[in-house]
């Protein structure tokens, strides 16, 4: 049996991983600027991490969500306190689509309605519900199409009234920046208004924080630096670094009703042993500090080029866009500087680096990249 061939590869076979470094089964160091699309949050192999999940797997590795498992009001407690969302709940699921498919059907039984507005270069995962929330129609099969859904352009408030004053949305979604639409930052002023105009037509305003936080931007949550507060948090990626898990934060005004969420895996003993020792390491090394500090650093000292047209984002989620195709560069990156980094379309190098990356390494980064230039 073959795989099934969807993606495509680079001839790397990474074998050992330890903080911002990876190497493959050749012997080559590597330099992840990508951290497997934001996933790995404290770097890799963190030897607290380690132990935490090692020491899991023997107690207890999995059992439902019919019985009490503590580690969950324990991750719970966590967020809530760091991100000062201690009044609003917590439900635990696998991956970032199921968190935003989640969150779509809660707005839904909520408000009673079925439409939901999401914005143009928008991703919000490969589900039925949150592919149809993504615009990137070679990705969006018929099946899921049937969803109604309306896309308005970013930092556009007009037309998201409009829409709204339709009386049929039961949720907005936006990324807290778009990811892989080409880190497309909303304004504060649009965070804001987004609020504003959401309770005033008694819509949900789901902010998706899969890529964008996690401490990912500087704050813990992109949307913060827009002291806003969104009825549903989406998240997963950089939570339980490379372990599979998401959640959803959702506000006290939504009321749980036994049944109308549910998850096999989401919430497992591994997946909170990984969760909870993620966060601890969050906040002992200041790790979204440190995105705030060595992001603006990678932003400021990106060489000048005509080559490159701007570069966008916050903290460690930066976009860097050329004036021409940037495969060449990702490649001469890769197996001539042996640093890993990520795109966004055709024209922008994406980096989505490990929240723990050093100065030193950022400096790395730096001159690789004058010298392909």
């Amino acid at each position: 049996m073959n795989l099934f061939d969807v993606y495509s590869l680079f001839d790397v076979t990474p074998v050992k991983a330890l903080g911002c470094k990876v190497w493959d089964d050749k012997g080559q160091e590597y330099l992840d600027l990508y951290g497997g699309h934001a996933v790995i949050s404290i770097g890799h192999s963190h030897p607290e991490y380690i132990a935490a999940v090692t020491a899991q797997l023997g107690r207890i590795g999995f059992y439902s969500n019919s019985v009490k498992n503590p580690l969950q009001a324990e991750l719970a407690e966590k967020i809530g306190r760091v991100t000062g969302y201690e009044d609003y709940s917590l439900f635990l699921d696998n991956s970032g689509a199921e968190s935003n498919e989640n969150a779509v059907k809660l707005a839904s039984f909520h408000t009673g309605k079925d439409r939901v507005i999401a914005f143009h270069k928008s991703f919000h995962g490969r589900t039925s519900g949150a592919v149809a929330l993504t615009d990137n129609p070679a990705i969006v099969s018929p099946f899921n199409a049937n969803h109604k859904v309306a896309f308005c352009d970013l930092n556009d408030a007009g037309g998201v009234e409009a829409e709204l004053s339709k009386g049929d949305v039961a949720a907005v979604i936006i990324e807290g920046i778009q990811g892989c639409g080409g880190i497309n930052l909303p304004s504060d002023a649009f965070l804001r208004d987004l609020e504003a105009l959401c309770k005033c037509y008694g819509a949900v305003l789901i902010l998706d924080e899969i890529q964008s936080g996690y401490g990912r931007t500087g704050k813990f949550f992109a949307h913060q630096w827009a002291g806003i507060r969104p009825d549903i948090i989406t998240m997963a990626k950089g939570i339980a670094n490379g372990f599979p898990c998401g959640g959803i934060l959702i506000s006290p005004k939504f009321e749980p009703v036994k049944g109308m969420l549910g998850t096999t895996f989401g919430g497992n003993y591994l997946a909170m042993a990984a969760a909870n020792a993620t966060i601890d390491i969050i906040e002992k090394e200041g790790l979204v500090e440190n995105a705030r500090k060595v992001g603006a650093y990678l932003k400021e000292n990106i060489p000048a080029s005509p080559r490159i047209k701007e570069v966008r984002g916050r903290g460690l989620m930066l976009g860097i866009e050329f004036n021409e195709d940037v495969a060449p560069i990702r490649k001469a990156l890769l197996y001539d500087k042996h640093i890993f980094t990520g795109v966004a379309g055709k024209t922008m190098v994406r980096l989505l680096a490990p929240l723990c990356l050093s100065m030193e390494e950022a400096g790395r980064f730096i001159s690789a990249l004058k010298e392909i230039l």
